[in-house]
């Protein structure tokens, strides 16, 4: 029987010719990510109490995303700690205040095909995108990776989630990730390994994939994985890691899947998750003509350059609806940089974008586009739970890019494809 790329990339990791689902198995981690609000003041502080050193500095990336751009005290006082704590254990690999952890990590280099990677936050299952096995998990298992530089894993199963035809104009890798949550729950893949595959996975762009991945979280899996191809080593030479290896991590045809699921591409409009669960997920039209207070294009999940051109195309010689604020938080400075030089910044600006400072912000309730009493919000970010983004009594939807942008425009819950005609 032949191995899946996740079963592949773990037994390399375990050193191992050949792993089995179900099976507990010891990996040697390849890259481990931190941020501010995970790391030092978590995983760090446990690893001090025990006096222990780092395993390996030039496996350890630290980056700060979550309590940037927020003067606050307390905020600064968090920065001020990651600062010192990097600085003290002399980490090599600290990028401060350069966007949001799961995508500055592999514009950064950090990620590569097969690689066998942790990070501390959920959504760091992002790097499967790129043909790599990348886990979240908790301060106390970070601490045993930071002195050990391994880890325990209980092979998952594998599903196959095949998305077949081409998606149409107005319709994004976020509506089918929001598809597949609407469809099989929020746990609807508890501890299994979601490898994305298909006729519209294959003709998406590599950015566009990381959308996928990422929020394999929604959906209770492990991780989300995609094979690697040309586009994935395009992008990472781009991002400073030429000559990556994505031959010797695909799937073999005979490799045994618990599940084979298939969702037609081809027929899929845009989708919106109601309050409060990216669950709640249908056609935009059962949800048109909800009002709005507020539009935001963010966080790792929806506000990487692609995204932002999502929304241009849509913004395009508009202006946003009176009385609703629409705040777009690019991904990443170098993102925001390309979406500048490229023009995408000025379209979205003349449209009544407030163009905020890259970081998680508005996905988390902080900043600016943090949402009020009782208000009504739109976003591209991946959860939508009570209070995650505001107040306990606002109101969160979940769309893409394009949906975001064409509801800030009407002032309600609006279907791009009407807007891009």
């Amino acid at each position: 029987m032949g191995q899946t790329i996740a079963e592949k990339i773990l037994a390399r990791a375990s050193g191992q010719d050949h792993v089995t689902p179900g099976e507990i198995i010891t990996c040697q981690v390849d890259m481990a990510m931190m941020h501010d609000s995970s790391g030092p003041r978590a995983a760090g502080k446990k690893l001090d109490e025990l006096g222990a050193p780092i395993w390996d500095l030039d496996k350890l990336v630290v980056i700060t995303d979550h309590y940037v751009n927020d003067m606050t005290e307390a905020s600064q006082a968090i920065q001020d700690h990651c600062d010192v704590w990097c600085r003290d254990h002399g980490v090599k690999h600290y990028i401060k205040d350069k966007g949001i952890c799961h995508i500055v990590l592999p514009e950064f280099g950090h990620i590569r095909p097969g690689d066998f990677c942790v990070g501390a936050d959920s959504h760091s299952t992002t790097a499967g995108a790129f043909g790599a096995f990348m886990v979240g998990i908790g301060a106390t298992e970070m601490t045993g990776v930071l002195v050990t530089g391994e880890i325990w894993v209980r092979v998952p199963e594998n599903v196959r989630l095949e998305i077949t035809g081409a998606l149409g104009p107005g319709v994004s890798a976020k509506d089918v990730i929001l598809k597949i949550c609407g469809d099989h729950g929020i746990m609807g893949f508890n501890y299994q390994l979601v490898e994305y595959c298909g006729a519209a996975v294959t003709a998406m762009s590599a950015q566009d994939r990381m959308t996928l991945t990422n929020m394999a979280a929604e959906i209770g899996a492990k991780t989300g994985i995609i094979a690697p191809d040309g586009k994935t080593r395009n992008l990472l030479a781009a991002w400073g890691q030429p000559d990556v290896d994505i031959d010797a991590w695909q799937s073999d045809a005979d490799a045994d899947y618990v599940t084979r699921l298939t969702i037609d591409g081809a027929g899929l409009a845009p989708q919106v998750a109601a309050p409060s669960s990216p669950k709640n997920a249908d056609d935009v039209d059962v949800y048109t003509n909800v009002p709005l207070d507020q539009a935001y294009l963010g966080a790792c999940t929806g506000a990487k350059l692609e995204d932002l051109q999502m929304a241009a195309q849509v913004v395009k010689g508009k202006k946003v609806a009176g009385g609703t604020k629409f705040y777009v938080a690019p991904s990443t400075y170098r993102m925001r940089d390309e979406a500048a030089a490229d023009g995408t910044l000025a379209i979205l600006e003349e449209a009544g974008a407030v163009i905020l400072p890259s970081g998680c912000g508005g996905c988390i309730g902080i900043g600016d586009a943090r949402l009020g009493d009782n208000a009504t919000g739109i976003s591209s970010t991946n959860r939508n739970f009570i209070g995650r983004a505001g107040e306990a009594s606002s109101k969160l939807y979940l769309a893409s890019p394009y949906t975001v942008a064409a509801s800030a425009i009407a002032g309600r819950i609006a279907d791009p494809r009407d807007m891009l005609a």
